[in-house]
């Protein structure tokens, strides 16, 4: 992974907070590239949609394959729905909310519950001080090795990559999304954000039901959100979870450095880069939070210190499973091994 900053025209050495001015020229959606890109997304998904519940009637098999293509087109639909939590979408707040809303049904997100927790991410993000909303568990060497027997097997079941990525997805949007978790005190918005979506879910479901009974939710609904589950929890691990991220506490914890240095440039071939909706340029998006999707590859484009910086390949970031624990005398994350290697700890 290579990290680099811009040598600005006076000579110096760009800061990760001198970016938030330059960035600004790419804040502005336009309404038609943003139409353009919702209906190119939802009406695929909705015709593999429609088709697998027709490919029923010739094979349950290739109806699950379907379903899972489809998966891809449900990330697209929910990486839409983050533009629009961050106000980038749409140049209304009041039309972007509410086709937010609407692809939280579709994306099994409750969309002012998840819009507040994700804000909590962006503010906190790499804070030592202030984790445990809308991020990933990440433990220090030290906060490691002051747990018991039990409460370090219970961190390794947790970043264990079969209950992080497989187990963890489902339990995140089938479950733990049914509750305003994290806001269970913070007023009425957040529980009717989400008893809303689980009322329209419950229709949405009954109706499938009663029309095609158990099979399309067993081979199409289920398959579908699951895989698209999966490929998101991967994406935002990969995104803040490298060797070479960057976690501070107290006064050395700065936003914009946070933003800059603990986000990873995920290089993903193309079609990937579109079905994520430039996910994958996640340092400029916590750069600035407000420009859309849409616009990142130009801010690429136009500034080659932002194209190099924390770039992680495909092939790189598989690493990056086995990165557990936060070292803060080296800065960077250890896995277990090397933890039990350098300070003899199991």
């Amino acid at each position: 992974m290579k990290t680099s900053s811009e040598t600005a025209p006076a000579g110096r050495v760009r800061q990760a907070k001198d970016w938030v001015q330059v960035l600004a020229k790419y804040r502005e959606p336009s309404t038609l590239r943003s139409i353009l890109e919702l209906v190119a997304t939802v009406v695929p998904f909705l015709l593999l949609w429609t088709l697998a519940w027709l490919s029923m009637m010739i094979s349950y098999w290739l109806t699950l394959g379907i379903a899972v293509l489809n998966g891809l087109f449900l990330v697209r639909l929910f990486c839409i729905q983050h533009d629009c939590g961050h106000g980038s979408f749409f140049k209304s707040r009041t039309v972007q909310d509410w086709v937010g809303r609407c692809l939280g049904v579709l994306t099994l997100t409750p969309y002012d519950v998840w819009r507040r927790t994700h804000s909590i991410h962006h503010a906190q993000h790499g804070n030592l001080d202030q984790r445990g909303i809308g991020d990933v568990l990440t433990l220090t060497v030290e906060e490691y090795r002051a747990r018991g027997r039990f409460g370090r097997l219970m961190y390794r079941l947790y970043r264990n990559p079969l209950v992080l990525f497989v187990l963890g997805p489902s339990y995140l949007f089938i479950l733990q999304n049914r509750l305003p978790l994290g806001l269970m005190t913070s007023g009425w918005r957040y529980w009717l954000s989400a008893m809303g979506t689980n009322a329209v879910l419950a229709i949405i479901l009954g109706l499938m039901i009663w029309l095609g009974g158990l099979m399309p939710l067993l081979l199409i609904y289920l398959p579908t959100s699951m895989i698209a589950g999966t490929i998101g929890v991967w994406l935002f691990y990969v995104q803040h979870q490298f060797e070479e991220t960057h976690w501070a506490k107290g006064d050395d914890w700065q936003l914009h450095e946070a933003a800059l240095a603990g986000s990873s440039h995920y290089v993903l071939p193309q079609p990937l880069r579109w079905l994520s909706a430039n996910i994958g340029i996640h340092h400029v998006h916590h750069l600035y939070s407000r420009i859309p999707f849409y616009r990142l590859p130009e801010i690429l484009r136009d500034y080659a210190e932002l194209a190099e910086a924390q770039r992680l390949t495909p092939l790189e970031s598989l690493r990056s499973v086995n990165m557990h624990l936060w070292d803060e005398k080296l800065g960077r994350l250890l896995s277990f091994r090397e933890v039990r290697s350098l300070y003899g700890v199991a």
